[in-house]
């Protein structure tokens, strides 16, 4: 290690060691500052500085005495996001991951499972084409395998994607399980690593029904990697990834048969949107079972699967898969033997920064049970680093949170919906707007797809506080309506914006009746 005598802000000198990374350290008024290059002058001596990121600021000045300022479970959005800022600040940052890079996001959850949905409305084109003048002929085959292979080529190559973006930032990766071992230590195998800080970001994991022959079935993690497409699905579940998964599936040419043990399907959603899609997907052909649950499974001689119901219906498909909901994955971390607290479902408990009740450990994304988005790990990941070693304190919002549910036609929402806004705001406090139509394309293609889009507005303020749309762009639409109910848009901002002509979304800015709710 080599010691300088540089100047910094002001002409201030500054006393500066070099150790065999390049990096060093020295004070300014801004700060302190970690500098990543620096030339020292063949005569003079001087340092100058070539590049400079903002220092790692610690909480605790002792953090050299551990391996790690930093040691992340899990490489999934958020842990592999809060790896990588941390480490731009200057913080000594490990991520220990046991599976694959990427986490669900990546590899059984939000990308491949666009890639299913992207494939599956290609069925439909030839019939839909043909009415705007093209011939396609009757040759219409499926290729599964293919299908399978280019989408696993495709989470390939962003598993290293993500294994260079915790390289180039610096990240120790290291493979393997790991535990808790106490507060500032962490195993994986024999060997214990060091840390001032830890960060949970593991996930969660599918729920599997308790029921006799449940070991027949799938869940959504085994379902992307099917060798062959289904002739007959049961599709169990009410979410919105068993909604997704009987929507594709359909679109890929299965009879689908969708159950639910309550009377309709997506809880939370907006209820004119849950019976909106409930129609166009019985329109395309899924058979929707509501009040209804699995019983018990048999596998029968022919390799297909007897289910009964607990309505007293049997029917018989040839896979079945259960998207009945996702727990947190906290067990085998030791997180309880070390003191942290967790809720009914095994969920961690945080405070608004991410904090344990055990200080120096933190937890993001869906091992919280706060709001289980790809996104929100990722700005949950991102503020924790920001907050613990950017030095600027930083949490996530949880309003306004513009979502989509990839159905067929899609889900896009943002805000609160009639419901939620009713016990918010009391009903007399609330306007809805809403329109239900046959969008332009379905014209000539003469589908049975519609549109709806809906906006609900707090009279009081003239506030739209909840966007819902179901139509094939819904997602990409409601990425923009968050931004403007993000910043607060008014139902007079939305009047008197010009309308793109024609769109579907053009609806949005031309609504001016009220619904009628007396």
């Amino acid at each position: 290690m080599a010691a300088f005598l540089c100047l910094g802000a002001a002409g201030k000198r500054a006393s500066v060691s070099f150790a065999s990374s390049g990096l060093c350290h020295f004070p300014s008024d801004s700060g302190k500052f970690c500098v990543s290059k620096a030339v020292v002058g063949s005569t003079s001596g001087r340092v100058r500085v070539a590049r400079e990121t903002p220092r790692c600021v610690s909480s605790s000045p002792s953090s050299s005495q551990y391996d790690y300022d930093l040691f992340v479970i899990g490489a999934g959005s958020g842990g592999v996001r809060a790896s990588r800022i941390a480490a731009s600040y200057g913080a000594r940052v490990a991520c220990a991951e046991e599976r694959y890079l990427g986490g669900t996001c990546v590899n059984v959850g939000c990308v491949p499972k666009k890639l299913f949905v992207y494939g599956s409305h290609y069925g439909h084109m030839p019939e839909e084409a043909r009415n705007f003048g093209w011939d396609f002929g009757t040759d219409k085959k499926l290729d599964w395998a293919r299908f399978i292979e280019n989408k696993n080529a495709e989470i390939e190559r962003l598993n290293g994607v993500y294994g260079r973006i915790l390289e180039n930032a610096g990240v120790q990766k290291i493979w393997g399980t790991a535990s808790i071992v106490d507060a500032h230590t962490v195993q994986i195998g024999e060997q214990k690593y060091t840390t001032d800080k830890i960060l949970i970001a593991t996930g969660g994991w599918p729920n599997m029904p308790k029921v006799p022959g449940i070991e027949n079935a799938i869940s959504s993690n085994e379902f992307f990697f099917l060798k062959d497409l289904p002739k007959r699905t049961l599709v169990v579940g009410g979410g919105y990834i068993a909604v997704e998964f009987a929507c594709l599936l359909n679109g890929y040419g299965s009879q689908v048969t969708q159950i639910y043990r309550s009377d309709l399907y997506l809880r939370g959603f907006d209820r004119d949107v849950r019976e909106f899609l409930a129609e166009q997907m019985v329109a395309q052909g899924v058979n929707l079972k509501f009040k209804t649950d699995l019983k018990e499974i048999v596998k029968l001689s022919s390799g297909a699967f007897k289910v009964a119901l607990t309505t007293g219906d049997e029917i018989e498909v040839d896979c079945i898969i259960c998207a009945t909901g996702r727990n947190p994955k906290s067990s085998n971390l030791g997180i309880a033997e070390v003191g942290v607290k967790m809720g009914k479902k095994g969920e961690i408990l945080v405070n608004d920064r991410s904090q344990t009740n055990v200080p120096n450990i933190y937890a993001v994304g869906d091992v919280t049970d706060r709001v289980n988005l790809t996104p929100v790990a990722l700005a949950e990941g991102h503020c924790f680093a920001d907050s613990e070693f950017g030095g600027k304190v930083r949490m996530p919002s949880y309003e306004m949170i513009p979502t989509a549910v990839f159905s067929n036609p899609t889900i896009g929402t943002c805000g609160l919906t009639e419901e939620e806004a009713d016990a918010k705001y009391g009903r007399d406090d609330v306007d809805v707007y809403k329109t239900n139509f046959r969008p332009m394309k379905q014209t000539i293609a003469q589908g049975t797809e519609r549109t709806l889009m809906k906006l609900i507005v707090h009279r009081s303020t003239d506030k739209v506080v909840g966007c819902h749309i179901v139509e094939p762009a819904a997602g990409e639409v409601i990425q923009l309506v968050g931004v403007a109910m993000k910043a607060g848009a008014t139902k007079a901002h939305f009047d008197a914006t010009i309308g793109v002509h024609p769109t579907a979304a053009e609806e949005l800015v031309t609504l001016r009746s009220r619904v009628d709710r007396s």
